[in-house]
């Protein structure tokens, strides 16, 4: 078994040899048209099909910048405002594209908006439909806490 272990090693040891080889007498266009495994002229960058929102503010590795109680309680405004423009009510995904929000912006403000009762929601998953509530927010004044008043 020694033996086949001692093949392997040598093998391996030429294998890698010859490929450094290879690597030193290339050119630099060679090693770059080799990037990303095609042969041949390097690839340009695909364009880019859908554009990011531009209210949406990513940080490091695509994750959203965290929002102060400010920009949050402005975005739940701009939701009841549009709201308001439509009496039958709105889907989030409807809210979403209206205001130009990305999909990970949208729980916080409505979850802020259904507990200060600025915010009314009827239906079940993809069907619930948000409404303008009777609450202070949806009224203009603001509370602090985010506690309901009675």
């Amino acid at each position: 078994m020694s033996t086949l272990r001692q093949t392997i090693e040598n093998q391996a040891v030429q294998f890698a040899e010859a490929i450094v080889n290879a690597v030193r007498a290339a050119s630099i266009d060679e090693l770059v048209g080799i990037q990303g495994g095609t042969r041949g002229a390097p690839r340009a960058p695909s364009p880019r099909t859908v554009e990011p929102s531009p209210v949406s503010r990513k940080g490091k590795g695509g994750r959203l910048v965290r929002r102060s109680a400010e920009d949050i309680a402005k975005t739940l405004d701009s939701i009841v405002d549009l709201l308001a423009q439509h009496p039958e009510g709105l889907r989030a995904e409807q809210i979403k594209e209206s205001l130009g929000l990305d999909k990970r912006e949208m729980p916080k403000p409505i979850a802020e908006g259904l507990n200060s009762g600025a915010l009314k929601k009827s239906g079940q998953k993809r069907a619930t439909v948000y409404t303008v509530g009777g609450g202070a927010a949806a009224k203009g004044t603001k509370q602090k806490g985010g506690s309901k008043k009675k």
